[in-house]
């Protein structure tokens, strides 16, 4: 799958078994796919915020892990993506297999616990595995009609063209759809035990869940 278009770049020649769409060294000289690369932000800024949080709330830890094993995923795929070399491949797929495991155990539970306890929260989890399955949509796309994607970019300025970097858009959506899968998650421990979680957004935008005081009786 490696593009026409490809320039030699500061990590030298690809060793990565995969080499996706997007074009080699296009926009940066020190990364070899920028869009690909800087795409992860969403996957490494949010998560570890959200652990800090949660650890600011007091809550369990393992949802500190769940924030902090999804801010690896991203460092990982940013590491490969930027070099193109084998043992960064290898950091970016081992965390998201095991990521991958942990969140459809969660999936599973949480689907069971929302069809008894907490239907209100339906919509939430819904919209999570929408977006997961959107970015799923847009990466197999990108995978199988990656030789139109770089025609059509040819013919675009490339500000418009960076549109067309599908498999940034499958980090940018599937992080997102796991973040909220983690606020969900976290949204029904807390409520559990009667913490009075309440899900505010950072900068009017961002989903972030936060735990009020307890009203003195």
């Amino acid at each position: 799958m490696a593009p026409a278009a490809d320039r030699p770049g500061y990590w030298g020649t690809p060793t990565s078994t995969l080499d996706w769409c997007e074009e080699n060294y296009v926009v940066s000289y020190y990364i070899a796919e920028f869009w690909n690369t800087v795409s992860n932000l969403i996957m490494i800024l949010p998560p570890i915020y959200g652990a800090i949080q949660t650890c600011k709330d007091g809550l369990e830890v393992r949802y500190v892990w769940s924030f902090l094993g999804l801010a690896a995923v991203g460092i990982g795929s940013w590491s490969f993506h930027m070099t193109l070399q084998y043992e960064m491949q290898l950091l970016d797929e081992l965390p998201m297999i095991y990521s991958c495991c942990v969140f459809l155990n969660k999936c599973i539970n949480i689907l069971s616990v929302l069809c008894r306890v907490y239907p209100w929260l339906r919509a939430l989890c819904f919209t999570s595995l929408s977006i997961f399955l959107l970015g799923f949509v847009l990466w197999n796309i990108d995978n199988i009609f990656c030789d139109s994607l770089r025609a059509t970019r040819q013919r675009l300025p490339p500000v418009v063209g960076a549109v067309t970097q599908l498999h940034a858009w499958w980090h940018i959506l599937t992080g997102l759809g796991s973040y909220l899968h983690i606020l969900l998650s976290l949204q029904i421990r807390s409520t559990y035990l009667k913490h009075r979680p309440k899900v505010k957004f950072l900068c009017g935008v961002w989903p972030m869940l936060h735990i009020e005081s307890q009203k003195a009786s």
